[in-house]
C-alpha cells in the first residue's frame, strides 16, 4: 500500500478534462457576521510551461484567519474534515488520502479500488465508515461505503450515476444527485442499498445535497430559477424553499455547520456555466437560519476547492482547496 502521494505532473489541458464531476457558529463569542477575507481578485490561467500547484487551506471563522496546511505541485480536491477532528481526507488521481490536520504527509487510504474514486466523499456522522462515489470499468459513479480505517468496499447504489453528498444524522440515509431519464435530480436511498427516492422533480441540475445537523432540512443547489442558487427541503422532498438570490453568484454546494449556524457554499460569477476548474471563485458564508450571504475568502479555484462537507466538528473552521500555477 502506498504511505504517500506519487503523481505525475499533469498537463493542463488534462488537468481540466479529469477535474469536470457532475455533467455540468461556532462557539458562544461569534462575530455578529463573517468579514470578508481577500486573496486574489483577478487571476487568469498562465502559460502551458507551468505545473499546477494545490493547497489544502482552513478559514477560521472567528479570527479570519486564512492557513495553507499542504502545499504540493499535483492536483488534490475536496477535503473533508474528520468528525474526531484529526485529519482530513482527500481525494488525488483516483484515490484518497488521509492528512493530518497539523499537515505532514498523506497517507493513501485503502478503498479496495485502484483508482477512478472521484471527489465525492465524506464521513459517517459517527466516524466509522468513509462513504465514497466511484466508477467501475465501463459504467459511471456509483456509491460505496468503506470503514474509516480502510477495506473492501459495500456497494450502495445500483444505478449510475450517482454522486454522493449527504449523510443524514441518524445515519441511516444517504443523500445524493444522479442522472435518471435524462434529468439530475436529488435521491435518497438507506446505507444497505435498496430502492432509492427521487426527492427533486423539477428540470434542470440539481445537485450538492447536504442535511442540516438536526435532520430537518436538506439544503441543495439548483438551476430551476435560470441561474444556479442554494434550495432547502425538507427530507420527504417537500417544503422546498430558495436560500440566495443575488444574480451576481451562481452558487454551489452548501455545506451546514455543525452547530447548525453556519451554511459556506461556493460562488462563481453568474455568467460561468457548471462548477469547472480554473475560474476567479469566492467562499460566502451566511445564517442558516437566513440572511445576506458575505464573502469570506477570494481565490482560484473552482471543481474540487469544496464539494463535499468540509467544516471542523467544532464549527470554528472549514478546510478548502485553492490553485495555483507555478514554475515545476
Amino acid at each position: 500500500m502506498e504511505t504517500s502521494i506519487k503523481i505525475s505532473y499533469i498537463p493542463i489541458v488534462i488537468i481540466t478534462l479529469l477535474t469536470c464531476g457532475l455533467i455540468a457558529g461556532c462557539v458562544s463569542k461569534q462575530p455578529e457576521s463573517p468579514k470578508p477575507k481577500t486573496e486574489r481578485s483577478v487571476y487568469t490561467v498562465p502559460d502551458s510551461t507551468l505545473v499546477l500547484e494545490s493547497s489544502l487551506e482552513t478559514f477560521n471563522i472567528e479570527t479570519n484567519e486564512r492557513k495553507v496546511v499542504y502545499r504540493i505541485k499535483e492536483h488534490i480536491e475536496a477535503p473533508n474534515w474528520s468528525p474526531d477532528g484529526s485529519y482530513f481526507l482527500f481525494n488525488s488521481g483516483g484515490s484518497l488520502y488521509t492528512l493530518p490536520v497539523e499537515g505532514g504527509e498523506p497517507q493513501k487510504l485503502d478503498t479496495g479500488f485502484a483508482d477512478n474514486c472521484n471527489n465525492d466523499h465524506g464521513f459517517s456522522p459517527d466516524g466509522s465508515e468513509i462513504v465514497l462515489s466511484h466508477s467501475p470499468e465501463g459504467r459511471g459513479s456509483l456509491i460505496y461505503i468503506v470503514p474509516a480505517e480502510g477495506g473492501t468496499p459495500r456497494q450502495v447504489t445500483d444505478k449510475d450515476p450517482s454522486y454522493w453528498h449527504g449523510w443524514s444524522p441518524d445515519g441511516d440515509t444517504l443523500v445524493y444527485p444522479a442522472l435518471r431519464n435524462g434529468d439530475f435530480d436529488i435521491y435518497a436511498i438507506s446505507v444497505d442499498g435498496g430502492e432509492e427516492t427521487r426527492l427533486t422533480t423539477a428540470p434542470g441540475l440539481d445537485d450538492g445535497a447536504e442535511y442540516t445537523p438536526d435532520g430537518e432540512w436538506i439544503y441543495f443547489n439548483s438551476v430551476r430559477t435560470g441561474v444556479m442558487k442554494i434550495f432547502r427541503m425538507r427530507p420527504d422532498g417537500s417544503g422546498v424553499e430558495q436560500v440566495t438570490f443575488n444574480e451576481e453568484y451562481g452558487d454551489w454546494f452548501p455545506h451546514p455547520s455543525p452547530d447548525g449556524k453556519w451554511i459556506v457554499f461556493l460562488s462563481y460569477d453568474a455568467s460561468v456555466e457548471g462548477h469547472p476548474a480554473d475560474k476567479n471563485v469566492v467562499l460566502r458564508m451566511m445564517p442558516l437560519e437566513g440572511g445576506e450571504p458575505e464573502v469570506v475568502v477570494e481565490l482560484f479555484g473552482g471543481q474540487g476547492t469544496i464539494n463535499v462537507p468540509s467544516w471542523s466538528p467544532d464549527s470554528k473552521k472549514f478546510a478548502f482547496v485553492s490553485y495555483d500555477y507555478v514554475k515545476p
